[in-house]
């Protein structure tokens, strides 16, 4: 964290299914800052897109990750750090996030397609088929070197998860 930055936003990120939600409630709850659902801030026609097992492409993204980076720019304009749960799946939809405020970074869980699957397989009431997971495997671009964040094996425990960014919080 640069020593000019008096908030910090982050942003947990991956693929549907990999407990970008429930790491992002657990950091939040921890850090006492406000929380970000992104997929309470899709219009209706993403959900049922989405829910009918058709990927989003780009131009479905683009006015939601404005919205997103609107959110960042609220908390950011108002003197308050964040936590969002995003997939951010492209580097390209990073950069809108990052466009919200000046120290957005991302942590994003990673691990084996099959263990993310079986997790999906599992859940209840959400949108999100699992059958849309290759897709987002597929136009998933993991984080760059040049891109402020780290990438988390999604196979720890949640609680492990938020105590690994926790740790690491202060240095990026």
């Amino acid at each position: 964290m640069t020593e000019a930055a008096a908030t910090r936003h982050v942003v947990i990120m991956g693929v549907s299914g990999c407990g970008k939600s429930t790491v992002a409630e657990g950091l939040a709850a921890v850090l006492g800052w406000p929380l970000a659902e992104a997929d309470r801030f899709h219009p209706a026609a993403n959900v049922s897109a989405m829910r009918s097992g058709r990927p989003l492409t780009d131009d479905d993204r683009r006015p939601w990750l404005a919205d997103l980076a609107a959110w960042i720019a609220a908390e950011e304009a108002s003197g308050r750090s964040s936590v969002m749960a995003c997939s951010a799946l492209r580097r390209a939809h990073r950069d809108v996030l990052r466009s919200g405020a000046p120290d957005v970074v991302f942590v994003h869980l990673d691990g084996p397609v099959e263990a993310i699957r079986s997790r999906m397989e599992l859940r209840t009431g959400h949108f999100m088929p699992a059958t849309l997971l290759d897709s987002q495997v597929a136009t998933l671009e993991p984080l760059a070197a040049d891109e402020r964040g780290i990438v988390l094996d999604v196979r720890a425990d949640p609680d492990v998860l938020v105590e690994q960014v926790l740790a690491r919080l202060p240095t990026l």
